[in-house]
């Protein structure tokens, strides 16, 4: 969808030139998965590690994203397409920054993710399926919305009263029951290291 009456404006610092600057390339990395599977965790302690190699990064996540650019959404299957949509193009925005993209969300079903795929661009997507069944997720969950879901007080919650679709071809896939904590993160990290192609020169 583009606005109306308006026009690209381009300078002549493009998204090459920041990716120079940066020794990387930017890459969008999608973690996906049921609540409290681990997905922030993960993708804020990569951020660390990405960090002292001096790459650029951000993570975005699912709670803060929500508290903001999309607080006027609820969960509702519109809603949450729209959701995914912003955030889409929000992270298309810093690709072109040459920023890293660690993105935490939920994003249940397979249209949605694909959409962001759309958006982004195949080569500059990966897609990590963060593994972890509804029964140990529900274990991990210190917000307590699992509980509240079981009750009836949250509608469309994802794995209890909405459905959560698993990616059928992830680019990596991190069982958060089969592995560490700190397994996980290197996991992680490892990949996203050998995607961006980081040329450590300092």
């Amino acid at each position: 969808m583009k606005s109306c009456n308006t026009f690209p404006c381009n300078g002549k610092i493009d998204r090459t030139c920041r990716e120079r600057l940066n020794c990387h390339s930017a890459k969008v990395f999608w973690l996906t998965g049921l609540p409290s599977s681990g997905k922030s965790t993960l993708a804020h302690l990569a951020e660390e590690t990405l960090h002292l190699h001096g790459i650029h990064t951000y993570v975005f996540d699912g709670d803060n994203v929500r508290h903001g650019l999309c607080g006027d959404l609820g969960f509702s299957p519109v809603d949450r397409s729209e959701n995914i949509r912003r955030i889409a193009e929000v992270v298309r925005l810093f690709l072109d920054a040459g920023v890293v993209c660690l993105c935490a969300f939920v994003s249940p079903l397979e249209a949605n993710r694909q959409k962001v795929r759309e958006v982004v661009g195949s080569k500059d997507y990966s897609e990590i399926f963060i593994k972890c069944p509804v029964t140990v997720c529900e274990t991990r969950d210190v917000k307590g919305l699992y509980a509240k879901a079981r009750k009836g007080l949250i509608e469309d919650y994802t794995g209890i009263s909405a459905p959560y679709e698993e990616p059928k071809a992830p680019d990596l896939t991190i069982d958060t029951t089969q592995s560490a904590l700190s397994e996980s993160v290197r996991t992680l990290t490892s990949f996203i290291l050998n995607t961006i192609a980081y040329q450590k020169t300092r």
